[in-house]
Order: structure tokens, then C-alpha cells, then sequence
């Protein structure tokens, strides 16, 4: 059958666009695009680990065979989550399929009728895909812009003494690659008595344990999303707070009641990527460098980037089609750098989205910021 009209219309827009997406296959090209920021997800030592792990403990078992409800909670799931918890320095982590499942989970069971979400406008999609499927009232603030927070907290609680709100923020912003101000958050947050929650999906293997424990807040955050598919190169997420949230979450968050577990090696890896994070530091102190470096490279070059002190950096270039060009450029020299378009990013904020790696060399990221600098 063919597609309905108002479908086809939709995808000749983003033809027209220069907008619509496609599959592509890997490349043997130099990863800059890639979020395996510590190298994890190509490791053949982490590969290995696993499936001794996996002998060792007896666990022969490919899949989970239904919800962790029903019958997939195989042994794998305490252990780690156990783990998890001890590692963060919290009561629970509650393990769920992606990063995706657990802000969707979280935000569509937590807040309640009648109660407030306040979030960043840059907020990831899979947050505000949460939000639309929650009963709460919902308010974005200007990006990282405290001021605009404290104001709608304050608004919020003069209108309606009886909603809880809920500030959301991310430590590491995926499309940016800057950082909130998140020590002045928490003390925001606490003085107003309002639930603070923190994704670190960007933020976990570059930072180590991510910004929050860093800067010593996991007391002053109501919950944490951790995902393993970016610096652990692996799959899932977990949410860190209290006993509580846990038994609410596992009664309440559909996007963990109804769908099948994860495999035992999938918490396997999961648990050995930790570790080897846990005993090899050199991986996120090379990634450190290599960081250094790149900021040092882009002020030689005097590029157009915004500013982070994470493994994203984004070079805006407005226009589709002169940012996809630009890519395609680096692309046929070598460089596998991703343009980031609109509607993805705001229409005239399109840009080029540099991933780093422990593995990039200084002289790759030396080589691709002076070609950027001949193209751009």
C-alpha cells in the first residue's frame, strides 16, 4: 500500500528542506561524531570481560524472557543495579532499557495532576516526550538561565502553593555541549523546596561519575538519569534516588512495567564497562587532554564555536545546506563529522557537531579544525 498523501507531503518538506534524514552505514572514517567517548563501545578487553563474567556466574541466558515484573528480573538485575547504587553513592538505581525509557518513564508517572515542570528550553526530546505524556502543567526557561528559573519558580508558588514543581535540566546538553550552572541550581532548588532532577547521559565517563557527584550535589537531587550508551558504550539507564522513587517507579512508569527486560549480557557489559571506568582512569584523563587541546586548537584558528568544557563542540553555521555541504567536505577528507540541522536545532542555529574521543589523536584534531577553518 502506498503512504497516506499528508505523509508524503511531510516528507517532500523535509526534501525541500534539506532536512530529511537517512540510515547510513559505518565508516572507516576518524570518529568525530560518535558518542563512544571513551572508546567502550570498540573495546575488545570489555567484550571479553563480559563473556567471562557471563561463564562465570552461569548465566547462559540470551534473552530475558518478559518484564522484570513478570519473568525477566533474572539475577543479573540485582547485582548491578546493587552495584550501581554503592558506585553513586545513592539508595537505589532502578535500571531501565535506554535513556529514552527512563526520562519517559519518569516524567509521564512522577509529576501529578495539578503539579508543575519547569525545564530548559533546550531540553533533550526524550524528556519533553515525558512531559507531553504527564498530567502536570509544564514551563520551559531560558536556556541555563537562572534569573528566568528562580522568576517561574517563584510564580509558580505564589499561583499554586499546592503543586510540587519539578526543575529539570540536563549536566552535559547534547546539541550544545555547555553546562548549567548546577551548584547554583541546587541552592535554588533547596531554598524554594523544589524536586531537582538531573540528566547526565553527556556527562557520565567524561566527568568520571558525571558533574553532579563531582560537585558533591547527589544529596540536593531528588533524581539522577544515568545512560550507559554514550561514555559507557554500552545500553540502557538507570534513575538514581531514593527507596521510594524506586518501589513508585516500579509500580507507576509504564515504559518500565510493559516491555521485556534486558538481555543478562547487556547488564553484564554494563557492569564491566563500569569497572574497567572504575580501574583505568586513563581513559577519561586522555579524554581530558584531548578536550584541552580542541579548545586550545579552535582559539589558533579563531573558530565559531559555543562554549564547553565537555566532549561535544559545536561549530554553528547557519543554513542546511551550507552546513551538510561543509560536512560532506570533511567527510571526503577523512573526518566523519556530523552536521546537526533544523529542525533538530532551532532554523538558522544549524551547526557541526564535534565529538571527542580518548582515541582521537592530537594530530586528527589538529587536521580537522584547519580544514574547517579553510571551509567554514
Amino acid at each position: 500500500m502506498k503512504l497516506p498523501k499528508k505523509l508524503t507531503i511531510k516528507l517532500q518538506h523535509r526534501e525541500e528542506t534539506n532536512s530529511l534524514r537517512s540510515l547510513k552505514t559505518p565508516t572507516n572514517l576518524v570518529d568525530f561524531s560518535s558518542n563512544d567517548y571513551l572508546g567502550f563501545a570498540k573495546s575488545e578487553i570489555i567484550f571479553t570481560e563480559t563473556h567471562q563474567y557471563l561463564i562465570n556466574n552461569n548465566s547462559k541466558q540470551n534473552g530475558a524472557t518478559g518484564s522484570r515484573l513478570l519473568s525477566g528480573n533474572h539475577n543479573l538485575y540485582p547485582i548491578v543495579e546493587s552495584f550501581l547504587s554503592n558506585f553513586y553513592k545513592t539508595e537505589t538505581a532502578t535500571i531501565f532499557n535506554s535513556g529514552y525509557d527512563a526520562n519517559i518513564g519518569f516524567f509521564s508517572s512522577v509529576p501529578q495532576r495539578g503539579d508543575v515542570i519547569l525545564y530548559d528550553e533546550l531540553i533533550h526530546a526524550s524528556i519533553r516526550d515525558g512531559i507531553q505524556l504527564s498530567n502536570a502543567k509544564a514551563f520551559k526557561f531560558n536556556h541555563n538561565n537562572l534569573a528566568d528559573l528562580e522568576e517561574k519558580i517563584n510564580r509558580q508558588n505564589t499561583s499554586n502553593n499546592q503543586a510540587e514543581v519539578y526543575v529539570v535540566t540536563e549536566s552535559v546538553f547534547s546539541m550544545d555541549g555547555d553546562s548549567p550552572d548546577l551548584l547554583k541550581m541546587a541552592e535554588i532548588c533547596t531554598k524554594h523546596n523544589v524536586f531537582f532532577i538531573v540528566d547526565e547521559a553527556h556527562a557520565i565517563g567524561v566527568f568520571n561519575k558525571g558533574l553532579v557527584e563531582q560537585l558533591n550535589l547527589q544529596h540536593k537531587v531528588f533524581a539522577r538519569i544515568v545512560t550507559f550508551g554514550k561514555g559507557l558504550g554500552c545500553h540502557g539507564a538507570a534513575i538514581l534516588g531514593c527507596t521510594e522513587l524506586q518501589n513508585y517507579l516500579i509500580n507507576f512508569a509504564r515504559s518500565f512495567i510493559y516491555t521485556t527486560g534486558l538481555s543478562p549480557h547487556a547488564l553484564a557489559t554494563i557492569k564491566i564497562a563500569y569497572q574497567t571506568l572504575l580501574n583505568q582512569p586513563e581513559y577519561p584523563e586522555k579524554l581530558q587532554d584531548n578536550i584541552h587541546h580542541f579548545k586550545k586548537e579552535i582559539k589558533r584558528f579563531s573558530l565559531n564555536f559555543i562554549p564547553s568544557n565537555s566532549a561535544i563542540h559545536c561549530c554553528v553555521i547557519s543554513g542546511n545546506k551550507k552546513v551538510k555541504n561543509i560536512s560532506l567536505k570533511l567527510q571526503e577528507n577523512g573526518f566523519d563529522v556530523k552536521a546537526i540541522l533544523s529542525p533538530t536545532v532551532t532554523k538558522g542555529k544549524e551547526r557541526l557537531r564535534f565529538c571527542l574521543h580518548s582515541y582521537n589523536s592530537v594530530k586528527e584534531i589538529s587536521k580537522v579544525l584547519e580544514l574547517l577553518s579553510i571551509f567554514a
